[in-house]
């Protein structure tokens, strides 16, 4: 982010809407959405099985359901091809490719302070006064 960025937001008497974008986090942040999302836009459109072997250790029933939410939410878009046998695709949509600069920016984050949020939780955890 900008080192001018804000993040105030209009004060609320609502808790709900005390934090703006927890909505987002709620859509785009859940379990295995990131993944899902993330391998949608850096390898195009994919079969479910080829979403499982990218994204380890998630299950068929997890995978399906996250599939289902982001389809419903707008962020990709499933396409059933009526052959034998059948043949469905999946594939982010416009709306889910907004989400880039967003994914840019934690990357880069993530880049320059994962080291030091590792360095915190060591000098946390070793910590004799605790």
């Amino acid at each position: 982010m900008a080192g001018n960025a804000t993040w105030t937001a209009p004060a609320s008497t609502d808790p709900e809407q005390a934090c703006p974008i927890g909505p987002v986090v709620d859509i785009v942040f859940s379990r295995w959405t990131t993944p899902i999302l993330w391998s949608l836009n850096m390898h195009g459109r994919q079969r479910f099985v080829e979403l499982e072997r990218r994204i380890t250790k998630i299950t068929p029933k997890v995978l399906t359901q996250r599939l289902r939410q982001l389809e419903r939410d707008g962020l990709i878009v499933r396409t059933y091809h009526p052959e034998v046998p059948p043949r469905v695709e999946y594939e982010i949509t416009e709306l889910g490719r907004s989400l880039a600069p967003i994914f840019a920016h934690l990357t880069e984050w993530a880049t320059t302070n994962l080291d030091s949020v590792e360095r915190a939780r060591h000098d946390y955890d070793t910590d004799s006064a605790r």
